[in-house]
Order: structure tokens, then C-alpha cells, then sequence
């Protein structure tokens, strides 16, 4: 009996591993490409039409959710300061569901670990979400509730002191704080926001010249390592625990929560199972995609299984943080909108593939159990390019905030010293990061003179 226990524990733990080392290269790029998208579009610009709850506030916000944040936690902080600001409530929910189901990142794990069916579900599906969830809210929304808990909860960050990151929206920390010239005070995250904030307004180049510069790709790492906190946890634990449960959930335990066989009743009670199960299984943002498999390899239906895709957004620690931001009738209303939209979505994507004949076929392909991970095959290779990115972006983090010297790169932003390739204008002599930036300056030296270069290092509490 300890024996078989021991095996099946070994057993889990190869199958959860190896989903991780099967995915991991997709999860690396998928990041990148949101770090790059994150650091180099305009998030102010974009975040000032979200006040209007017509159509093309709510594209903008799908659009703006989109190139944002994957993890399901990031999501609804940025969401809460969206919401502070006087974004349209319909809105603010969309930026939410673009950002945890339209993702580049979650798009490749799926295609990796479900296949392309899945992937199309979760691509056109999270279009439709936003859709229903937008006439629902537009049928039922409390608007003067929604309207009071805006005032109530501005008053009250207010009062207690929160502070969001101008970098990244979350919220901020009295240790990460400096004063501008202004005299305007500001909090940041973390050490590697308010460095990044410091060499956005100490640039003067555009994005081309600085994913030239070192400064351009601090920001990309600084932005990628924050992506990698909040998701880590889940990643990590969807994955084991999907081995897990292949592994030691019985299958008649499937079989007694979704109903088995044809027919609407069926789809539908598959589709509100699954959105159930992901209430109650604590594991958000992209770790609810190995879970999916192990659901899947459970025999659940197609619409069971995307319809828990899809729910990483009213999981209960989610669900607590609404009640913190928003008060407990808030979150039980969005809690009602999220549930219906997700299983009614989940529904409908299994009819909609099931039209066409494209529900995949379960028995084709090998079980988790029978699969071999590690092998020296395509996935060897890229994870092997991706680590090699993985450690590139993490170096140049590093090497941003232990950048030395008083000066300010006027293309990049980035710290130097009188070390540095350097060049005189109009009797100044400026220091640079790097050639690159040296001669981006020379070329259009009246450009980027600021008259600003020295670091600003005496209003901050961190140093």
C-alpha cells in the first residue's frame, strides 16, 4: 500500500513537471511579448476613453486588456484603478476578461496542452464573454451602486494613504517613494517601477532607439519579472496539482459531478460544473490550464472544460479581493454576472463546435500517464532559447538598478557615470549607457539635450 502510494506520488509529480517543461518555453515568450506590449504602448491614452460605456469604449478596453497583464490578480488591481478613475463599469469588467483570456501567453499554453481546438474556443469564446457580459451589465447594472462604491473607495485609499505605481497601476509602497520637481509625491511598487519611472522621464528616444539601449530593456525585464510574481504560484500549482488529481481522483468522482452522455441538459450542467469546480479550486491566471488537461483526460465535456478556462476570474481568494475593493454586494454581482456569462459561453462554444464537427476527439491522442516529457526533441531546444531570454531579461534588471554613477542617459533614461561613452553639446558634456546611444545622440544632439543630467536620488526613501 506505502509503495503504491510512493509510485503514485512519483507518478504525479513526473506528470505535473512535465506539463511545466512542455509549456515553459511558451509561457517564457508569451510573457516577453506582454512585457514588450506592457512597456511600449500607451496605457494613459488608451485608459482615457474608458469612461464611455458605448461600443468603442468597450473594443478599447478589450484592446487595452489584451496587451495587459495575464495574471488574474493583476488584472483586477489594475482594473480597481481603472474603476478609480472613472472608467465605465462594463468597461473596467471587460478590461478584466481581455486580460486573463485574450492573452499571447495563455493562447500558447493552451494550444500546447489542449490543442488548437481549445485554443480557437478560448480566442473566440473570450470575444463572446465580453459580449454577454456587456448586455447583462447594460440589462441589470446598479448604477448608483456602482457610482457610491467609486466615491466610497477613492475616499478611503485616500484617507489610508494608497498610492497607485504610475508605472504599472498597482499599488504603492511608502518605501518605493520620491518627490517630483513639482513636488508632487509618488509611490511606487518596487524598486524596479520607480527606476523605470525615473528613466522614462529622464529619456528623450522613442521605442526603436531605446530596444536599442540598455534602459529600453531594463524596463522589458522590470516588466517581465513583475509579470513572473504574480503568476508563479499559480503556474506552479496548477501544474502539480493537475498531476495530482490525474493521477488520484477516481474516475467515477467525474462521473458524478458532470453528467455523462448527449443533449442540452447535459452541456449546460458540464458548462456550470466546470465554472463551479474553478470557484472552489484556489488556482487562477494560466495554472488553470494543466488543471483543464487533468479535467479533460477525466472525460469532462468540451464545454465543461472551457467554460473552467475561462472562470480564473471569480476563484475565491479573486472573489475576497472584490469584497475588500468593492464591498460584499459588488462582488455578489459581479460574482452572478461572471457565473452566467462564463457557463453560458461554455454552453454555447460546445454547440458552436459541435455544428461545425470540430469538438476534438478524446480517445485519438495518448494519456497524460503514457506521454514522455523529457526528451531531446523541439521542446528541449526552445526552453533551452527561452531560459537563455529568460536569464537575458534578468540581467539587464539587474544590471538597471545596480547601474552606477550620477548621470542620466538623455536617449535611454538609463544611470551612468563619467565612464560611459560620453559627448559634449552647447558646453554639456552628456554620458551614456552605451555606443548605440552615443551616436543615436549625435545624430540629433538638439533632440535630446534636456539640461537635466543629474539623477534625481535625494527625494526617494529607498536609498
Amino acid at each position: 500500500m506505502v509503495t503504491t502510494m510512493i509510485d503514485g506520488i512519483f507518478e504525479a509529480l513526473r506528470i505535473g513537471l512535465g506539463f511545466l517543461w512542455t509549456a515553459a518555453w511558451a509561457i517564457i515568450m508569451g510573457l516577453t511579448i506582454t512585457s514588450l506590449v506592457q512597456v511600449y504602448v500607451s496605457k494613459e491614452r488608451m485608459a482615457q476613453v474608458l469612461g464611455n460605456g458605448d461600443l468603442s469604449g468597450l473594443t478599447k478596453a478589450t484592446a487595452f486588456g489584451a496587451a495587459s497583464s495575464g495574471c488574474s490578480f493583476g488584472a483586477v488591481a489594475i482594473g480597481k484603478g481603472l474603476f478609480k478613475k472613472g472608467a465605465h463599469a462594463v468597461n473596467f469588467l471587460a478590461f478584466m476578461f481581455a486580460s486573463t483570456n485574450l492573452i499571447v501567453e495563455l493562447g500558447l499554453m493552451i494550444l500546447i496542452l489542449l490543442g488548437w481546438e481549445f485554443l480557437v474556443a478560448e480566442l473566440l469564446g473570450g470575444l463572446i464573454l465580453i459580449a454577454v457580459m456587456a448586455v447583462i451589465v447594460h440589462l441589470t447594472l446598479p448604477e448608483n451602486l456602482f457610482d457610491e462604491v467609486r466615491e466610497t473607495l477613492n475616499e478611503r485609499d485616500h484617507k489610508s494613504g494608497v498610492t497607485e505605481d504610475p508605472t504599472c497601476g498597482m499599488a504603492g509602497k511608502d518605501e518605493y517613494t520620491l518627490t517630483t520637481d513639482g513636488g508632487e509625491t509618488l509611490k511606487f511598487c518596487s524598486k524596479g517601477c520607480m527606476e523605470t519611472y525615473r528613466q522614462e522621464t529622464s529619456s528623450r528616444g522613442g521605442w526603436r532607439e531605446e530596444l536599442l539601449s540598455w534602459g529600453g530593456w531594463y524596463k522589458v525585464g522590470n516588466q517581465y519579472r513583475k509579470e513572473w510574481s504574480m503568476i508563479w504560484k499559480d503556474v506552479i500549482a496548477g501544474f502539480l496539482i493537475s498531476g495530482f488529481v490525474i493521477v488520484f481522483v477516481p474516475q467515477w468522482v467525474w462521473n458524478t459531478l458532470f453528467i455523462q452522455g448527449d443533449g442540452l441538459l447535459v452541456t449546460a450542467e458540464n458548462a456550470i460544473m466546470g465554472v463551479a469546480i474553478a470557484v472552489l479550486s484556489f488556482v487562477g491566471s494560466m495554472g488553470n490550464v494543466p488543471f483543464a488537461v487533468a479535467l479533460w483526460g477525466g472525460g469532462i465535456s468540451f464545454a465543461g472544460v472551457i467554460a473552467f478556462v475561462y472562470a480564473d476570474l471569480i476563484t475565491i481568494p479573486v472573489l475576497n479581493i472584490y469584497r475588500k475593493y468593492y464591498g460584499w454586494k459588488i462582488m455578489l454581482y459581479i460574482l452572478g454576472v461572471f457565473f452566467v456569462t462564463m457557463a453560458f459561453t461554455g454552453f454555447l462554444m460546445e454547440l458552436l463546435f459541435d455544428a461545425l464537427g470540430i469538438v476534438p476527439d478524446l480517445a485519438g491522442g495518448e494519456t497524460a500517464t503514457e506521454q514522455t516529457y523529457f526528451e531531446l526533441n523541439y521542446t528541449f531546444y526552445l526552453n533551452i532559447i527561452a531560459f537563455a531570454l529568460s536569464g537575458f531579461l534578468l540581467y539587464v534588471y539587474r544590471r538597471g538598478l545596480g547601474a552606477p554613477g550620477q548621470y542620466r542617459d538623455p536617449v535611454c533614461g538609463m544611470r551612468t557615470d563619467d565612464s560611459e561613452p560620453a559627448a559634449t553639446h552647447d558646453g554639456e558634456t552628456y554620458y551614456f549607457c552605451s555606443q548605440t546611444c552615443k551616436e543615436t545622440f549625435e545624430e540629433n544632439p538638439d533632440e535630446y539635450a534636456t539640461g537635466h543630467l543629474m539623477v534625481m536620488e535625494g527625494h526617494n526613501h529607498d536609498d
